[in-house]
Protein backbone atom coordinates (compact mmCIF):
# COMPACT_ATOMS: atom_id res chain seq x y z
CA UNK A 1 0.00 0.00 0.00
CA UNK A 2 1.35 3.46 -1.08
CA UNK A 3 2.18 5.75 1.78
CA UNK A 4 0.49 8.90 1.54
CA UNK A 5 2.78 10.70 4.03
CA UNK A 6 6.29 9.88 2.48
CA UNK A 7 7.53 11.73 -0.98
CA UNK A 8 10.48 10.29 -3.12
CA UNK A 9 10.37 13.06 -5.37
CA UNK A 10 12.11 16.49 -3.24
CA UNK A 11 14.26 19.15 -4.24
CA UNK A 12 18.48 18.84 -3.18
CA UNK A 13 18.13 22.11 -1.33
CA UNK A 14 21.62 24.01 -0.18
CA UNK A 15 20.62 22.95 3.47
CA UNK A 16 20.17 19.54 2.14
CA UNK A 17 23.06 18.68 0.31
CA UNK A 18 25.68 20.41 3.56
CA UNK A 19 23.61 17.82 5.61
CA UNK A 20 24.34 14.74 3.42
CA UNK A 21 28.19 15.99 3.30
CA UNK A 22 28.04 16.86 6.57
CA UNK A 23 26.30 12.64 7.51
CA UNK A 24 28.89 11.59 4.55
CA UNK A 25 31.78 12.90 6.22
CA UNK A 26 30.34 12.02 9.57
CA UNK A 27 29.84 8.12 8.37
CA UNK A 28 33.24 7.63 6.41
CA UNK A 29 35.05 9.02 10.29
CA UNK A 30 32.50 6.43 11.75
CA UNK A 31 33.53 3.68 9.75
CA UNK A 32 37.24 3.91 10.53
CA UNK A 33 37.29 4.40 14.01
CA UNK A 34 34.44 1.19 13.98
CA UNK A 35 37.36 -0.70 11.92
CA UNK A 36 40.51 0.75 13.94
CA UNK A 37 38.99 -0.58 17.49
CA UNK A 38 37.13 -3.33 15.69
CA UNK A 39 33.34 -2.24 17.53
CA UNK A 40 30.61 -1.43 15.29
CA UNK A 41 28.60 0.34 18.05
CA UNK A 42 30.33 2.88 16.62
CA UNK A 43 28.25 2.94 13.41
CA UNK A 44 24.67 3.07 15.62
CA UNK A 45 25.08 6.96 15.69
CA UNK A 46 25.33 7.80 12.90
CA UNK A 47 23.11 5.36 11.19
CA UNK A 48 20.72 6.67 13.38
CA UNK A 49 21.40 10.32 12.13
CA UNK A 50 21.20 9.22 8.88
CA UNK A 51 17.83 7.56 9.23
CA UNK A 52 15.82 10.19 11.34
CA UNK A 53 17.61 12.83 8.33
CA UNK A 54 16.00 10.22 5.76
CA UNK A 55 12.74 9.60 7.41
CA UNK A 56 12.15 13.88 7.76
CA UNK A 57 13.09 14.63 3.98
CA UNK A 58 10.71 12.26 2.78
CA UNK A 59 7.53 12.68 5.41
CA UNK A 60 4.55 15.51 4.32
CA UNK A 61 3.34 16.18 7.97
CA UNK A 62 5.84 18.58 9.16
CA UNK A 63 7.08 21.28 6.86
CA UNK A 64 9.46 22.45 9.04
CA UNK A 65 11.32 18.83 9.38
CA UNK A 66 11.15 18.45 5.82
CA UNK A 67 13.18 21.72 4.91
CA UNK A 68 14.92 21.16 7.84
CA UNK A 69 15.74 17.60 8.77
CA UNK A 70 16.43 16.66 12.00
CA UNK A 71 17.48 19.95 12.97
CA UNK A 72 13.69 21.22 12.86
CA UNK A 73 12.68 18.54 15.35
CA UNK A 74 14.71 21.25 18.24
CA UNK A 75 11.57 23.47 17.54
CA UNK A 76 8.92 20.83 19.60
CA UNK A 77 11.80 20.00 22.26
CA UNK A 78 11.75 24.20 22.66
CA UNK A 79 8.32 24.41 22.28
CA UNK A 80 7.36 21.30 24.99
CA UNK A 81 9.66 23.68 27.69
CA UNK A 82 9.41 27.24 26.99
CA UNK A 83 6.30 27.22 29.85
CA UNK A 84 8.96 26.22 32.37
CA UNK A 85 11.69 28.59 30.79
CA UNK A 86 9.24 31.37 30.83
CA UNK A 87 8.38 31.00 34.44
CA UNK A 88 11.57 30.31 35.97
CA UNK A 89 14.12 32.27 34.02
CA UNK A 90 11.95 35.04 31.94
CA UNK A 91 8.29 36.59 33.23
CA UNK A 92 8.60 38.88 36.76
CA UNK A 93 7.54 38.96 40.12
CA UNK A 94 3.85 40.61 38.49
CA UNK A 95 3.66 39.23 34.68
CA UNK A 96 2.68 35.27 35.11
CA UNK A 97 -0.95 33.96 34.16
CA UNK A 98 -3.51 33.36 35.52
CA UNK A 99 -1.58 33.83 38.95
CA UNK A 100 1.59 35.71 38.97
CA UNK A 101 4.57 34.73 41.43
CA UNK A 102 4.19 37.45 43.75
CA UNK A 103 0.44 35.61 44.36
CA UNK A 104 1.94 31.89 44.41
CA UNK A 105 4.50 32.98 46.63
CA UNK A 106 2.18 34.57 48.88
CA UNK A 107 -0.06 30.96 49.27
CA UNK A 108 3.38 29.54 49.78
CA UNK A 109 4.77 31.46 52.40
CA UNK A 110 1.30 31.49 54.53
CA UNK A 111 1.01 27.84 54.12
CA UNK A 112 4.77 27.41 55.59
CA UNK A 113 4.40 29.61 58.33
CA UNK A 114 7.47 32.05 57.18
CA UNK A 115 8.33 35.37 56.44
CA UNK A 116 5.59 36.80 55.22
CA UNK A 117 6.71 40.29 54.66
CA UNK A 118 8.06 42.00 51.31
CA UNK A 119 11.05 45.21 51.80
CA UNK A 120 12.31 47.88 49.55
CA UNK A 121 8.54 49.03 48.10
CA UNK A 122 5.81 48.35 45.83
CA UNK A 123 6.09 46.30 42.63
CA UNK A 124 3.13 47.08 41.13
CA UNK A 125 2.57 50.70 39.31
CA UNK A 126 -0.35 52.59 41.21
CA UNK A 127 -0.40 54.73 38.25
CA UNK A 128 -1.49 52.17 35.73
CA UNK A 129 -4.70 51.78 34.51
CA UNK A 130 -6.21 48.89 36.48
CA UNK A 131 -4.61 49.64 39.37
CA UNK A 132 -6.84 49.24 42.93
CA UNK A 133 -6.27 50.07 46.39
CA UNK A 134 -8.26 50.61 49.62
CA UNK A 135 -8.46 53.94 51.67
CA UNK A 136 -7.05 53.27 54.91
CA UNK A 137 -8.05 55.27 58.13
CA UNK A 138 -6.05 57.77 59.83
CA UNK A 139 -7.47 55.99 63.23
CA UNK A 140 -6.24 52.09 62.80
CA UNK A 141 -8.96 50.05 65.19
CA UNK A 142 -9.05 46.35 66.56
CA UNK A 143 -11.22 44.47 63.79
CA UNK A 144 -13.57 41.09 65.29
CA UNK A 145 -12.28 38.43 64.44
CA UNK A 146 -16.11 36.72 65.46
CA UNK A 147 -17.25 38.84 62.75
CA UNK A 148 -15.53 36.86 60.17
CA UNK A 149 -18.18 33.90 60.15
CA UNK A 150 -21.56 34.68 58.22
CA UNK A 151 -24.57 32.79 59.46
CA UNK A 152 -25.97 31.04 56.25
CA UNK A 153 -29.32 29.92 55.99
CA UNK A 154 -33.00 31.98 55.94
CA UNK A 155 -36.78 31.24 57.69
CA UNK A 156 -37.25 28.78 55.29
CA UNK A 157 -33.84 26.78 56.67
CA UNK A 158 -34.14 24.83 59.89
CA UNK A 159 -30.32 24.03 59.88
CA UNK A 160 -28.15 27.20 59.36
CA UNK A 161 -24.53 27.05 59.05
CA UNK A 162 -21.85 29.31 60.32
CA UNK A 163 -19.07 29.99 57.52
CA UNK A 164 -15.99 30.68 57.67
CA UNK A 165 -15.72 34.25 55.25
CA UNK A 166 -12.84 31.88 53.53
CA UNK A 167 -13.79 28.63 52.43
CA UNK A 168 -12.37 25.80 49.97
CA UNK A 169 -13.53 26.52 46.88
CA UNK A 170 -15.29 23.19 44.14
CA UNK A 171 -12.91 21.03 43.15
CA UNK A 172 -13.91 17.26 42.84
CA UNK A 173 -12.11 13.71 43.30
CA UNK A 174 -11.48 12.56 39.92
CA UNK A 175 -10.34 16.05 38.93
CA UNK A 176 -7.98 16.05 42.26
CA UNK A 177 -6.33 12.84 43.73
CA UNK A 178 -7.06 11.25 46.95
CA UNK A 179 -4.56 12.28 48.91
CA UNK A 180 -5.17 15.89 47.54
CA UNK A 181 -8.97 16.08 48.36
CA UNK A 182 -7.98 14.42 51.90
CA UNK A 183 -5.40 17.05 52.67
CA UNK A 184 -8.12 19.45 51.59
CA UNK A 185 -10.68 18.53 53.97
CA UNK A 186 -8.31 17.72 57.03
CA UNK A 187 -7.03 20.91 56.66
CA UNK A 188 -10.70 22.33 56.78
CA UNK A 189 -11.06 20.28 59.67
CA UNK A 190 -8.30 21.91 61.29
CA UNK A 191 -8.80 25.45 60.52
CA UNK A 192 -12.59 25.57 60.76
CA UNK A 193 -14.03 26.25 57.70
CA UNK A 194 -15.57 24.47 54.60
CA UNK A 195 -14.73 22.56 51.91
CA UNK A 196 -16.42 22.42 49.09
CA UNK A 197 -16.80 18.82 47.04
CA UNK A 198 -17.22 19.83 43.33
CA UNK A 199 -19.77 17.93 41.13
CA UNK A 200 -17.59 14.60 41.13
CA UNK A 201 -19.67 13.43 44.29
CA UNK A 202 -19.10 12.82 48.01
CA UNK A 203 -15.98 10.34 48.65
CA UNK A 204 -14.74 8.94 51.69
CA UNK A 205 -11.72 11.41 51.27
CA UNK A 206 -14.09 14.48 51.73
CA UNK A 207 -14.96 13.17 54.76
CA UNK A 208 -12.21 13.40 56.64
CA UNK A 209 -13.56 15.84 59.39
CA UNK A 210 -13.95 18.91 57.62
CA UNK A 211 -17.15 20.66 57.19
CA UNK A 212 -19.00 19.76 53.37
CA UNK A 213 -20.47 21.62 51.15
CA UNK A 214 -22.29 19.33 48.87
CA UNK A 215 -22.28 20.64 45.07
CA UNK A 216 -24.87 18.76 42.73
CA UNK A 217 -24.01 18.93 39.28
CA UNK A 218 -25.81 18.21 35.65
CA UNK A 219 -24.55 14.46 36.06
CA UNK A 220 -25.72 14.22 39.36
CA UNK A 221 -22.95 12.16 40.88
CA UNK A 222 -23.65 10.07 43.96
CA UNK A 223 -27.30 10.54 43.40
CA UNK A 224 -28.02 9.60 39.94
CA UNK A 225 -29.96 6.62 38.64
CA UNK A 226 -28.91 4.35 36.04
CA UNK A 227 -30.22 6.79 32.90
CA UNK A 228 -27.99 9.57 34.84
CA UNK A 229 -31.08 11.42 36.57
CA UNK A 230 -31.64 12.84 39.90
CA UNK A 231 -32.19 10.29 42.40
CA UNK A 232 -33.87 11.26 45.91
CA UNK A 233 -33.28 8.39 47.62
CA UNK A 234 -29.55 8.29 46.96
CA UNK A 235 -29.70 11.90 47.83
CA UNK A 236 -31.18 11.68 50.95
CA UNK A 237 -28.96 9.58 52.08
CA UNK A 238 -25.54 11.76 51.58
CA UNK A 239 -27.28 14.99 52.46
CA UNK A 240 -28.36 14.01 55.95
CA UNK A 241 -24.97 12.88 56.81
CA UNK A 242 -23.53 14.91 59.61
CA UNK A 243 -20.48 16.53 57.79
CA UNK A 244 -22.61 17.64 54.98
CA UNK A 245 -23.43 21.49 56.08
CA UNK A 246 -24.76 23.00 52.85
CA UNK A 247 -26.39 21.94 49.62
CA UNK A 248 -25.28 23.93 46.48
CA UNK A 249 -26.58 23.33 42.69
CA UNK A 250 -24.66 24.29 40.31
CA UNK A 251 -25.80 25.69 37.33
CA UNK A 252 -23.22 27.21 35.55
CA UNK A 253 -18.83 27.65 36.10
CA UNK A 254 -17.52 30.72 35.39
CA UNK A 255 -14.52 28.35 33.33
CA UNK A 256 -16.49 26.95 31.14
CA UNK A 257 -20.50 28.48 31.20
CA UNK A 258 -22.77 26.51 29.36
CA UNK A 259 -20.42 23.80 28.69
CA UNK A 260 -20.97 20.79 30.61
CA UNK A 261 -18.18 18.10 31.82
CA UNK A 262 -15.99 15.34 30.76
CA UNK A 263 -14.48 12.57 32.95
CA UNK A 264 -12.00 10.94 30.89
CA UNK A 265 -12.11 7.05 30.88
CA UNK A 266 -8.59 7.14 32.25
CA UNK A 267 -9.74 9.21 35.34
CA UNK A 268 -12.39 6.96 35.59
CA UNK A 269 -11.26 4.36 37.95
CA UNK A 270 -13.31 1.65 39.83
CA UNK A 271 -13.12 3.69 43.06
CA UNK A 272 -14.04 6.78 41.00
CA UNK A 273 -17.03 5.27 39.85
CA UNK A 274 -18.42 3.40 42.75
CA UNK A 275 -18.43 7.86 43.94
CA UNK A 276 -20.17 8.98 41.39
CA UNK A 277 -23.10 5.86 40.50
CA UNK A 278 -21.25 5.45 36.59
CA UNK A 279 -19.75 2.85 34.09
CA UNK A 280 -16.07 2.60 35.35
CA UNK A 281 -13.40 3.12 32.70
CA UNK A 282 -15.51 5.00 30.61
CA UNK A 283 -16.08 8.70 29.37
CA UNK A 284 -18.36 10.00 31.27
CA UNK A 285 -20.32 13.33 30.03
CA UNK A 286 -22.04 15.98 32.17
CA UNK A 287 -24.81 17.55 30.40
CA UNK A 288 -24.82 21.59 30.03
CA UNK A 289 -28.53 21.62 31.47
CA UNK A 290 -30.38 19.95 34.39
CA UNK A 291 -32.74 17.54 33.80
CA UNK A 292 -34.07 17.53 37.24
CA UNK A 293 -35.62 21.86 36.04
CA UNK A 294 -35.65 23.39 33.00
CA UNK A 295 -37.07 26.86 34.42
CA UNK A 296 -36.98 28.58 36.79
CA UNK A 297 -40.05 27.82 39.14
CA UNK A 298 -38.84 24.17 38.78
CA UNK A 299 -35.31 25.57 39.94
CA UNK A 300 -36.68 26.58 42.84
CA UNK A 301 -38.94 23.66 43.32
CA UNK A 302 -35.59 21.81 43.43
CA UNK A 303 -33.99 24.19 45.51
CA UNK A 304 -37.30 23.11 47.92
CA UNK A 305 -37.06 19.61 47.63
CA UNK A 306 -33.00 19.19 47.94
CA UNK A 307 -33.91 21.28 51.85
CA UNK A 308 -36.68 18.83 52.56
CA UNK A 309 -34.42 16.10 51.68
CA UNK A 310 -31.41 17.20 53.89
CA UNK A 311 -33.51 17.63 56.68
CA UNK A 312 -33.52 21.80 56.28
CA UNK A 313 -30.40 22.48 55.13
CA UNK A 314 -29.35 25.66 53.59
CA UNK A 315 -29.60 24.80 49.81
CA UNK A 316 -28.69 27.45 47.56
CA UNK A 317 -26.93 27.55 43.51
CA UNK A 318 -23.77 28.38 41.41
CA UNK A 319 -23.34 30.31 38.63
CA UNK A 320 -21.52 32.23 36.44
CA UNK A 321 -23.82 35.55 34.96
CA UNK A 322 -24.10 35.63 31.71
CA UNK A 323 -27.77 36.94 30.38
CA UNK A 324 -29.14 39.34 32.91
CA UNK A 325 -32.44 38.90 32.38
CA UNK A 326 -31.98 35.23 32.49
CA UNK A 327 -31.17 35.69 36.57
CA UNK A 328 -33.86 38.41 37.07
CA UNK A 329 -35.88 36.15 36.06
CA UNK A 330 -34.97 33.65 38.73
CA UNK A 331 -35.61 36.32 41.03
CA UNK A 332 -38.94 37.52 40.02
CA UNK A 333 -39.88 33.78 40.39
CA UNK A 334 -38.43 33.76 44.11
CA UNK A 335 -40.82 36.50 44.85
CA UNK A 336 -43.89 34.89 43.23
CA UNK A 337 -43.33 31.32 44.33
CA UNK A 338 -41.99 32.00 48.06
CA UNK A 339 -39.48 29.84 47.83
CA UNK A 340 -35.91 31.61 48.36
CA UNK A 341 -32.92 30.19 48.18
CA UNK A 342 -30.57 30.24 51.43
CA UNK A 343 -26.83 31.64 49.14
CA UNK A 344 -25.99 31.64 45.90
CA UNK A 345 -22.52 31.43 44.98
CA UNK A 346 -21.32 33.89 42.37
CA UNK A 347 -18.45 32.54 39.97
CA UNK A 348 -16.12 34.79 38.11
CA UNK A 349 -15.39 34.45 34.27
CA UNK A 350 -12.16 34.32 35.26
CA UNK A 351 -12.77 30.83 37.89
CA UNK A 352 -10.58 27.74 37.04
CA UNK A 353 -11.20 24.47 35.80
CA UNK A 354 -9.35 21.30 35.14
CA UNK A 355 -10.11 21.49 31.36
CA UNK A 356 -12.13 23.59 28.83
CA UNK A 357 -11.92 24.76 25.56
CA UNK A 358 -10.23 28.37 24.80
CA UNK A 359 -13.38 29.91 23.77
CA UNK A 360 -15.36 28.92 27.14
CA UNK A 361 -12.35 29.93 28.64
CA UNK A 362 -11.44 33.14 27.53
CA UNK A 363 -14.72 34.63 26.28
CA UNK A 364 -17.51 33.35 28.17
CA UNK A 365 -19.07 34.83 30.98
CA UNK A 366 -19.19 37.74 33.19
CA UNK A 367 -16.12 38.92 35.45
CA UNK A 368 -16.85 38.55 38.92
CA UNK A 369 -16.59 42.13 39.94
CA UNK A 370 -19.42 43.10 37.29
CA UNK A 371 -21.33 40.29 38.60
CA UNK A 372 -21.44 40.95 42.46
CA UNK A 373 -22.55 44.10 42.52
CA UNK A 374 -25.29 43.01 39.42
CA UNK A 375 -26.08 40.12 41.57
CA UNK A 376 -26.67 41.74 45.14
CA UNK A 377 -28.39 45.36 43.72
CA UNK A 378 -31.04 42.61 42.04
CA UNK A 379 -31.67 40.86 45.22
CA UNK A 380 -31.73 44.10 46.82
CA UNK A 381 -34.57 45.79 44.48
CA UNK A 382 -36.53 42.30 44.92
CA UNK A 383 -36.17 42.68 48.64
CA UNK A 384 -34.57 39.48 49.24
CA UNK A 385 -30.93 40.46 49.91
CA UNK A 386 -31.03 39.99 53.32
CA UNK A 387 -32.76 36.61 52.97
CA UNK A 388 -29.73 35.06 50.57
CA UNK A 389 -25.62 35.02 51.11
CA UNK A 390 -23.75 35.35 48.39
CA UNK A 391 -20.44 33.24 48.24
CA UNK A 392 -17.74 34.61 45.54
CA UNK A 393 -15.37 32.31 43.51
CA UNK A 394 -12.70 33.76 41.30
CA UNK A 395 -8.73 33.83 41.43
CA UNK A 396 -9.42 34.93 45.29
CA UNK A 397 -6.21 34.75 47.16
CA UNK A 398 -5.15 37.51 49.36
CA UNK A 399 -6.68 39.61 52.28
CA UNK A 400 -7.56 42.57 49.34
CA UNK A 401 -9.30 39.69 47.70
CA UNK A 402 -11.45 39.25 50.06
CA UNK A 403 -12.21 42.36 51.18
CA UNK A 404 -12.69 43.57 47.81
CA UNK A 405 -15.57 41.16 47.13
CA UNK A 406 -16.88 41.89 50.43
CA UNK A 407 -16.99 45.73 48.84
CA UNK A 408 -18.89 44.56 45.79
CA UNK A 409 -21.40 42.81 47.12
CA UNK A 410 -20.53 39.17 48.63
CA UNK A 411 -20.95 37.57 52.35
CA UNK A 412 -18.25 35.25 52.29
CA UNK A 413 -15.62 33.82 49.21
CA UNK A 414 -14.08 30.56 48.36
CA UNK A 415 -10.57 30.29 47.05
CA UNK A 416 -9.58 26.93 44.93
CA UNK A 417 -6.24 27.56 43.05
CA UNK A 418 -5.28 29.16 46.33
CA UNK A 419 -5.73 25.83 48.43
CA UNK A 420 -4.16 24.30 45.46
CA UNK A 421 -1.01 26.21 46.17
CA UNK A 422 -1.22 25.70 49.98
CA UNK A 423 -0.71 21.93 48.55
CA UNK A 424 2.08 22.70 46.61
CA UNK A 425 1.11 23.51 43.07
CA UNK A 426 3.38 24.83 40.58
CA UNK A 427 1.06 25.68 38.31
CA UNK A 428 2.96 23.48 35.74
CA UNK A 429 -0.75 23.97 33.63
CA UNK A 430 -0.83 19.92 33.46
CA UNK A 431 -4.23 19.57 35.55
CA UNK A 432 -5.70 17.95 32.21
CA UNK A 433 -3.17 15.60 30.66
CA UNK A 434 -3.08 13.53 34.30
CA UNK A 435 0.52 13.94 34.67
CA UNK A 436 0.58 17.11 37.47
CA UNK A 437 4.01 16.60 38.69
CA UNK A 438 2.53 17.17 42.26
CA UNK A 439 0.42 14.79 42.52
CA UNK A 440 -2.72 17.07 42.63
CA UNK A 441 -4.32 17.09 39.94
CA UNK A 442 -4.06 13.37 38.99
CA UNK A 443 -5.13 9.84 39.49
CA UNK A 444 -1.32 8.29 38.75
CA UNK A 445 -0.35 6.40 42.06
CA UNK A 446 3.58 7.21 41.61
CA UNK A 447 2.22 11.02 41.43
CA UNK A 448 -0.32 11.55 43.82
CA UNK A 449 1.87 9.39 47.29
CA UNK A 450 3.94 12.23 46.85
CA UNK A 451 1.77 14.28 48.64
CA UNK A 452 1.96 13.45 52.60
CA UNK A 453 -1.71 14.41 53.94
CA UNK A 454 -0.56 15.27 57.19
CA UNK A 455 2.26 17.71 56.61
CA UNK A 456 -0.42 19.03 53.40
CA UNK A 457 -3.43 19.39 55.69
CA UNK A 458 -1.45 21.39 58.17
CA UNK A 459 -0.16 23.95 55.17
CA UNK A 460 -3.83 24.15 54.02
CA UNK A 461 -5.22 25.17 57.74
CA UNK A 462 -1.83 27.43 58.19
CA UNK A 463 -2.68 29.51 54.40
CA UNK A 464 -6.56 30.28 56.02
CA UNK A 465 -5.01 30.99 59.30
CA UNK A 466 -2.91 33.54 57.71
CA UNK A 467 -4.86 34.80 55.52
CA UNK A 468 -7.76 35.59 57.86
CA UNK A 469 -5.25 37.04 60.30
CA UNK A 470 -4.00 39.51 57.22
CA UNK A 471 -7.69 40.17 56.83
CA UNK A 472 -7.99 41.58 60.37
CA UNK A 473 -5.18 43.72 60.31
CA UNK A 474 -6.39 45.22 56.51
CA UNK A 475 -9.66 45.87 58.21
CA UNK A 476 -8.12 47.08 60.80
CA UNK A 477 -5.95 49.48 58.97
CA UNK A 478 -9.45 50.74 56.84
CA UNK A 479 -11.61 51.61 60.23
CA UNK A 480 -13.51 48.17 59.52
CA UNK A 481 -14.61 46.30 62.79
CA UNK A 482 -16.60 43.44 61.20
CA UNK A 483 -17.16 42.65 57.65
CA UNK A 484 -20.66 45.14 57.50
CA UNK A 485 -18.07 48.32 57.85
CA UNK A 486 -16.89 47.22 54.73
CA UNK A 487 -17.95 49.39 51.66
CA UNK A 488 -17.56 50.48 48.28
CA UNK A 489 -16.33 53.92 48.72
CA UNK A 490 -13.66 52.97 50.33
CA UNK A 491 -11.92 50.69 47.48
CA UNK A 492 -10.51 52.64 44.57
CA UNK A 493 -9.85 51.82 40.99
CA UNK A 494 -7.52 54.16 38.74
CA UNK A 495 -9.68 54.00 35.24
CA UNK A 496 -7.73 56.82 33.57
CA UNK A 497 -4.28 58.11 33.43
CA UNK A 498 -5.42 61.28 36.08
CA UNK A 499 -8.45 59.63 37.63
CA UNK A 500 -9.46 57.17 40.32
CA UNK A 501 -12.98 56.30 40.93
CA UNK A 502 -14.28 54.44 44.10
CA UNK A 503 -16.23 51.06 43.59
CA UNK A 504 -19.52 53.18 44.67
CA UNK A 505 -18.86 55.05 41.91
CA UNK A 506 -18.38 52.45 39.04
CA UNK A 507 -20.43 49.95 39.94
CA UNK A 508 -23.49 51.50 42.14
CA UNK A 509 -23.98 54.66 39.96
CA UNK A 510 -24.58 56.45 43.61
CA UNK A 511 -27.38 54.21 44.51
CA UNK A 512 -27.69 52.76 48.01
CA UNK A 513 -24.64 50.86 49.27
CA UNK A 514 -24.49 47.49 48.68
CA UNK A 515 -24.52 46.46 52.40
CA UNK A 516 -26.66 48.87 54.45
CA UNK A 517 -29.75 46.91 54.12
CA UNK A 518 -30.11 45.08 57.48
CA UNK A 519 -29.05 44.77 60.81
CA UNK A 520 -28.95 40.78 59.82
CA UNK A 521 -26.97 40.87 57.14
CA UNK A 522 -23.74 39.21 58.84
CA UNK A 523 -24.52 37.22 61.95
CA UNK A 524 -21.71 36.66 64.69
CA UNK A 525 -20.79 33.48 66.01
Amino acid sequence: MKNKNLNLNFEATPFLIIWLLALTLLTAVSILVAVHLLNPLWLFGPLLVIAIVAYDTFQNQHSLRKNYPLIGRLRYVFESIRPELRQYFIEGELDGKPFNRRQRSIVYQRSKNEKQTISFGMQDDPNRIGYEWAAHSVYPIKANIESLRVLVGNNQCTKPYSASVLNIGAMSYGALSKTAISSLNKGAMLGDFAHNTGEGGISDFHLQGGDVIWQIGTGYFGCRDNEGNFDSILFEEKARLDQVKMIEIKLSQGAKPGHGGLLPAHKNTLEISKIRNIEPHTTVHSPSAHTAFSNSTELLNFVNELRELSSGKPVGFKICIGRKDEFEDIVNHMTLTGIIPDFITVDGAEGGTGAAPLEFIDYMGMALADALPFVSQTLQKSGLRSQIKIFASGKVITAFDIAKNIALGADACYSARGMMFSLGCIQALQCDSGRCPVGIATQDKKLYKGIDITNKSVRVANYHKNTILSLLDFMGACGFVTLSDIQPNSFFRRTAHNLNESFEEIYLQNQKSLNQISQNHYSIN
